[in-house]
């Protein structure tokens, strides 16, 4: 058959076959197509206009360094008592003076670097009596004051801790409290921790990245962690930080969370 005449023959073909389609599928048949080629043509150009998310990594940096305290805190409250409120004043008085001598002779007065206050005195009447009975046992009398040291001379604060219950021998009724030692450059001293804490968290991620042949880029998010201030060689940590005041050396961490983008 030669070309024309089976051009002519399909035109044909084709001509009878959309005669006997009905309307409506033929309507829906175009209407797919035409559907197609609209998804087809959308897809294009969503795909096209996308572009893929940043790649980042999120590395935590810490930084640790021994510290030592240069303020130390302590209170001491002296006690005495007595039959009467005015001999349990006089007793306290004795008391007093024997307590303040044990201070300077061991270098605890006010000078240039350390003050010593003392607060006032209250007396107060304790009457014990018999639980069966109800019957008074004893009326005693006792007067208490407190005397609040505040010093740079961290160490010597806390030699003379150590040994301040000899005056219990000479009668004194002393219970001290123990030495509060605090760090006052904190401020300061955090800014340089956070700067190591970042440095730190930067060379963990190049190591990581390094091991997959990308390359580190800029800084995305930075996250400041709690500080955590503790004995030394501690393993405590707390979620709101922690501040150890019992020891005169300290160890100091900042922890910083750093994202970066990843070439």
């Amino acid at each position: 058959m030669k070309p024309f005449s089976f051009l002519k023959t399909l035109s044909s073909n084709s001509v009878q076959v959309f005669r006997r389609t009905p309307p409506l599928v033929f309507a829906m048949s175009i209407l797919s197509i035409g559907g197609f080629i609209g998804f087809t043509s959308a897809t294009k150009i969503l795909v096209s206009g996308l572009k893929p998310a940043e790649d980042t990594i999120t590395v935590t940096g810490a930084s640790t360094e021994r510290i030592e305290s240069d303020m130390a805190k302590w209170d001491i409250k002296v006690q005495t008592k007595g039959s009467s409120q005015i001999d349990s004043y006089q007793n306290h008085t004795k008391s007093m003076q024997k307590t303040i001598n044990f201070l300077t002779s061991n270098g605890v007065k006010t000078n240039d670097y350390q003050t010593v206050e003392l607060g006032p005195a209250t007396t107060s009447k304790k009457v014990t009596k018999n639980n069966k009975t109800g019957k008074i046992i004893s009326t005693n009398w006792l007067t208490s004051q407190w005397i609040e040291i505040e010093s740079t001379d961290v160490d010597n604060i806390n030699s003379v801790h150590r040994k301040i219950s000899k005056l219990l021998g000479q009668g004194v009724m002393v219970k001290p409290s123990s030495p509060k030692f605090t760090f006052t450059k904190l401020a300061g001293k955090r800014i340089d921790m956070l700067a190591k804490a970042t440095k730190d968290a930067r060379i963990r991620a190049e190591a990581i990245v390094r091991e997959t042949g990308s390359e580190l880029g800029s800084v995305k998010k930075v996250n400041t962690g709690v500080f955590q201030i503790t004995v030394p060689n501690s393993t405590r940590v707390s979620s709101w930080g922690s501040y150890d005041t019992s020891t005169i050396k300290k160890d100091i961490t900042a922890v910083m969370g750093v994202t970066f983008t990843v070439k």
